[in-house]
């Protein structure tokens, strides 16, 4: 069972270890993988900017993205979609693809206006998610893009929201686990080892205090909270376990024991 539960937590941990930075929206004029020129975006939704903001999406409401893409190169850029998708700890929550192909002319600027019906999105997530605007070319590379926090009014039982409750139910069990161990005396006398016995209820515990504050509308699973807050509460955990007493060891096979009461002696 320890193993399984290390393994679960483990998972999580890589996909937080592997999130990387997000590319900036600010990068007109440059070339991307196809040798198409980038583009620079700026997005409202429901005619509320989303740079620097949080925007609230409501799946019970269709909303109304309005894309301004602006071409500083010197050759026309081919549009054929524009994806709206979120990320959590370096997964993929949610994505929304539409096909609107418009070309945007060497140093000129146009702007597309996309009515999305995302109403699926109650089961996909829930609270604060960073979000990505993209237009993509036919190859499904990137032209341009977006970020902002988008704070989503899906359900408790959504992807996302089910995925906090399985971490919760992982690390409670990592720590119960380590606890018994500790309690019976079965901790490994080597003290680096008893730390990492309780390592995995960490990492574990990191994890959902950052899906928490997500969900609970608090602070975004960004990588600059997400990262320190999973690596802090390992460093804890691990600590924890390193600093326990040293387990009280049983007697040998072929040890004398000495009744208090009497004078009598027996070999076990």
């Amino acid at each position: 069972m320890g193993r399984v539960i290390a393994a679960g937590v483990a998972l999580g941990l890589c996909a937080v270890l592997s999130v990387s930075p997000p590319a900036t929206a600010d990068s007109g004029g440059g070339v991307d993988s196809a040798g198409n020129g980038r583009l620079d975006l700026a997005v409202t939704l429901d005619d509320r900017p989303i740079g620097n903001a949080t925007v609230m999406i409501d799946p019970a409401k269709q909303i109304e993205l309005t894309v301004t893409a602006t071409n500083s190169g010197g050759t026309a850029v081919k549009v054929r979609s524009v994806r709206v998708s979120g990320v959590a700890l370096a997964l993929t929550f949610f994505a929304y693809d539409t096909t609107a192909p418009f070309e945007v002319p060497a140093h000129s600027r146009v702007t597309r206006t996309f009515v999305l019906d995302m109403a699926d999105l109650s089961g996909q997530a829930i609270g604060l998610l960073p979000s990505t605007v993209e237009l993509l070319d036919a190859q499904r590379g990137t032209l341009g893009e977006a970020s902002t926090v988008a704070d989503i009014r899906g359900s408790f039982w959504s992807v996302y929201g089910a995925f906090g409750l399985a971490m919760l139910v992982l690390t409670v069990l990592a720590w119960l686990t380590a606890l018994l161990a500790l309690a019976r005396h079965r901790l490994p006398a080597n003290r680096w080892r008893r730390g990492l016995r309780f390592l995995p209820a960490g990492f574990g515990t990191g994890l959902v205090a950052v899906v928490s504050l997500s969900v609970l509308r608090l602070v975004p699973p960004e990588p600059a909270i997400e990262i320190p807050v999973v690596l802090g509460a390992a460093v804890i955990a691990f600590l924890l376990g390193y600093l326990t007493p040293h387990p009280a060891p049983g007697p040998d096979s072929g040890e004398t024991v000495r009744l208090s009461g009497d004078t009598r002696e027996f070999n076990r």
